[in-house]
């Protein structure tokens, strides 16, 4: 699957640079006032098309960020109903317990 993402980015690249090289044209842009400011026009599309998806991505950003919180927040809630506990339970005063690397039992014929 990454192979393919990958091919899929290097083709968007390269038809993004067939484009600008066949557009490198210069473009003059009206501002307020008297103002004019010539541009290339691959770089003035470009420059529009991520100041249109600047938005949108944040926006997406903050969906995904908040609906990750609200998910935990339901699974620790469903952990706790069910409970599951995160930390172990420390083990009760005065009863000792082996370490669990400590063999408890020597086979026969071992030494």
């Amino acid at each position: 699957m990454q192979f393919l993402r990958t091919i899929f980015w290097v083709i968007l690249a390269v038809t993004a640079v067939i484009f600008a090289v066949g557009n490198w044209t210069a473009v003059t842009i009206n501002l307020w006032g008297d103002i004019q400011v010539d541009s290339k026009l691959p770089v003035l599309l470009f420059g529009a098309f991520l100041l249109g998806l600047l938005p949108t991505l944040i926006l997406h950003r903050a969906t995904r960020w908040s609906l990750k919180r609200k998910l935990d927040s339901t699974e620790r809630a469903l952990a706790d109903v069910r409970g599951y506990t995160t930390t172990p339970a420390a083990p009760a005063a005065g009863s000792e317990t082996p370490p669990p690397y400590a063999p408890t039992a020597v086979p026969p014929g071992v030494s």
